[in-house]
């Protein structure tokens, strides 16, 4: 799912702990669930979470799959899609949009706009690839 190298970002750190974390566009990859992964945050020191940023291309659509353990969020940061969650009817999504999906739940979203649909995903805990598991696609 993620490179073998290590992200390329800069960290300012504050004697006290505090971080300032800025990710390199150059670490941007492209996942094997179908979307562009920029991982923004999945540090050893914060072990409570872990950011990244997807995009997905217009008219594409991530792969159906569920984490076995995690709770994942999507916060919407600009176009527009449809999210398929579970057994829940399928959504319309646009900036600004929280999507919360519980462990163990299929997920997956297409990009109905005309620009990129960009997101970010905010994982507790901190997203692991062995707990990704692959689904059968959905139908609408």
């Amino acid at each position: 799912m993620r490179p073998e190298r290590s992200p390329d970002h800069t960290l300012h750190e504050g004697a006290d702990g505090a971080v300032v974390c800025r990710p390199s566009p150059g670490d941007e990859f492209h996942s094997t669930e179908n979307v562009h992964i920029l991982e923004t945050w999945n540090n050893a020191r914060d072990r409570a979470v872990s950011i990244a940023r997807a995009r997905l291309e217009p008219g594409r659509e991530t792969e159906t799959h569920s984490l076995r353990s995690t709770q994942e969020r999507y916060l919407i940061d600009s176009g527009e899609g449809k999210v398929r969650i579970g057994t829940m009817k399928p959504r319309q999504v646009a900036c600004g949009d929280v999507v919360f999906i519980p462990a163990g739940v299929s997920q997956s979203i297409r990009n109905t706009g005309e620009t990129d649909l960009v997101f970010y995903c905010i994982c507790t805990p901190p997203f692991d690839a062995d707990d990704y598991q692959s689904l059968p696609s959905a139908t609408e």
